[in-house]
């Protein structure tokens, strides 16, 4: 018996097998603790790039693809997320500096101390911009100055121990603290922007300096200019 010409159309229809249709992706639901890490991370590269002042939770929320009401429960506000950005970076260069403090020999100190601080502006740039820019909201654990000044207390009783070996004024050895730690804080702002010579040679550098002084100390140091009134 013949087939009408529709039937093996018909039946080729019903042989073939629908396509699956392709499910919508869903998005990954992150944690309440993944969230907050990725906050800090975006607040820390907008802090960075914008300072305090210049930085919004609108900027903020639309990097990490979340509505503000979610910030405001993490962190309570732009500032509460800048403290604990800042809390995080000072906690993590005061660590990394009283950790490289391994060694002995004065001299040796100073490089470590240097190399620290040159090794944390090369390698966690961010964090370190955002901890030089000024800002009216103080983190718990302070900033960038205190980090300086935390350093500067160690490096006095090291000078401390080494001024009474050689006849010096131990009293004066927290004045000449605060000048080799500003020193290598303000070289390491200066090299922040230029990246050159190398970590290693301006660490070089500034232990030449700072030792070779420290080496010739006079025990009571004069002007040799003098203004008559």
């Amino acid at each position: 018996m013949a087939q009408a010409p529709g039937d093996e159309g018909a039946k080729r229809r019903r042989r073939a097998v629908p396509a699956a249709s392709a499910k919508p992706t869903s998005r990954v639901r992150m944690s309440a603790a993944q969230r907050r890490e990725q906050l800090i991370s975006i607040g820390r590269q907008i802090f960075a790039e914008r300072g305090f002042d210049a930085t919004s939770i609108e900027e903020v929320a639309s990097r990490a693809k979340v509505s503000k009401p979610v910030i405001y429960e993490h962190f309570g506000g732009k500032e509460g997320l800048y403290a604990v950005v800042v809390d995080r970076e000072v906690r993590s260069l005061l660590d990394r500096i009283t950790t490289a403090l391994t060694a002995g020999d004065p001299r040796e100190l100073l490089e470590q101390a240097a190399l620290a601080l040159l090794g944390y502006i090369e390698e966690e740039t961010s964090g370190f911009r955002v901890l030089v820019r000024e800002s009216p909201v103080l983190s718990a654990t302070g900033n960038f100055s205190s980090v300086m000044n935390d350093v500067a207390h160690q490096v006095e009783h090291i000078l401390g121990a080494e001024f009474s070996s050689r006849g010096y004024d131990p009293k004066l050895a927290e004045l000449y603290a605060q000048a080799l730690v500003g020193m290598v804080a303000l070289t390491g702002r200066w090299w922040l922007e230029v990246r050159k010579p190398r970590k290693e040679t301006v660490a070089a550098h500034l232990v030449n300096l700072s030792w070779n002084g420290l080496s010739n100390l006079e025990a009571k140091p004069g002007l040799i200019t003098t203004r008559v009134r």
